[in-house]
């Protein structure tokens, strides 16, 4: 079963679990004339909106790949999850303004034992319903699926504090429905935000875990001909397909054939590890130990010893023109990257004034 099957079946679960709780409460509300439980019972119903939408969304998702979208639908995922979040949201809201009208109109709730079952029923089956269905999300990286567990497990926390306060009230006549009902509102509210953010983010351009640059660049740096790895750039359109490119460092003695075989290495490497859809770029490294190494080694160096500077790379020396062409990284501290360049330029001629520089403002995308 693949993932978004597993996504599928794991909605088509919370949707069964939602409907079979609301029939019970139904029958118990009818059965109780309990306005309220059936009213809960409704309730259930609009939960079963969340797995609906996960559903739908994973299916579009996974439509191919056409003309007008040629890296394929896997962002709808993406907006399955910013509705889900949304909702969650709207039930903070809602439940923010009835919890405050309680506290403002205080009225005395009235507990029975068939409303107690209920309560307990509905707590133990929506949290089982959302540990399973959130876990799931978070071990396929589904934002649709975490949002939809959390909705529940939310769910779940509002009816405990219900029950408490039923307990509270039970037990000393003190009425805490409302405050309990708005720390609960708040609480979801913060999270609906959090569960907010990451589709966002992932639909506007996050920057890569560390975690994963570094396996990638262990990866990449596995094969014996490359020196380093730079420029890492990686384009999620959905959970999962990833266009990225980097380039490495070379001996420039390499011939172009054994360079086409080390870059389609490294593609095909890092798609069966990764499934990342690799370009590879080259950057070619002076071997010679003579006068090209020691300017090159030089040159790197200084560079490399300037304040505000994180890395610096891709240098090349056009030897009929005197001229010198880098790329510089500069730290997140540099808020200039134009003033910051000039400066460095001004030091490389002063240091070594037989040649004339070209410096490329880089940026760090990834580390």
């Amino acid at each position: 079963m693949d993932r978004n099957q597993q996504i599928i079946r794991t909605s088509y679960i919370g949707v069964a679990a939602n409907v079979l709780l609301a029939t019970f409460k139904a029958a118990v509300g009818l059965a109780a004339s309990s306005v309220a439980i059936v009213m809960d019972a409704v309730n259930n119903l609009t939960d079963v909106l969340s797995s609906v939408i996960t559903i739908v969304g994973t299916k579009l998702s996974s439509k191919p790949a056409d003309h007008d979208h040629p890296f394929g639908h896997g962002r709808i995922e993406y907006f399955s999850a910013i509705i889900i979040a949304i909702i969650v949201l709207m039930a903070g809201v809602g439940s923010l303004i009835e919890s405050v009208r309680k506290i403002i109109e205080p009225t005395e709730p009235q507990y029975t034992t068939v409303t107690l079952i209920v309560i307990i029923v509905a707590i133990g089956v929506k949290l089982v319903l959302g540990r399973y269905v959130k876990a799931t999300g978070e071990r396929l990286k589904s934002d649709a699926l975490i949002a939809s567990g959390a909705d529940a497990l939310f769910d779940a926390a509002v009816t405990l504090a219900t029950l408490v306060s039923a307990g509270i009230m039970l037990l000393w006549n003190v009425n805490l429905d409302g405050i309990f009902g708005t720390l609960i509102s708040i609480v979801i509210l913060k999270a609906g935000y959090e569960m907010l953010s990451s589709p966002i983010n992932e639909l506007l351009g996050s920057r890569i875990s560390p975690e994963f640059v570094s396996q990638l660049k262990k990866e990449v740096m596995s094969f014996k001909e490359v020196h380093g790895v730079f420029d890492i750039i990686m384009n999620s359109y959905g959970p999962d397909t990833i266009i990225g490119s980097l380039h490495v460092s070379v001996d420039e003695t390499m011939t172009a054939h054994e360079i086409h075989r080390l870059t389609r290495s490294i593609a095909q490497r890092i798609y069966s590890q990764f499934h990342v859809i690799l370009t590879v770029g080259i950057y070619a490294v002076c071997t010679d130990h003579g006068d090209s190494g020691r300017l090159q080694h030089d040159v790197m160096a200084f560079v490399a010893s300037q304040e505000g500077v994180m890395q610096v790379h891709a240098f090349y020396h056009y030897e009929d023109r005197n001229l010198i062409t880098l790329d510089v990284v500069p730290e997140e501290s540099v808020k200039n990257a134009a003033t910051f360049i000039e400066k460095i330029k001004g030091a490389l001629h002063r240091q070594f004034p037989d040649y004339h520089f070209s410096i490329i403002a880089d940026h760090n995308y990834s580390e």
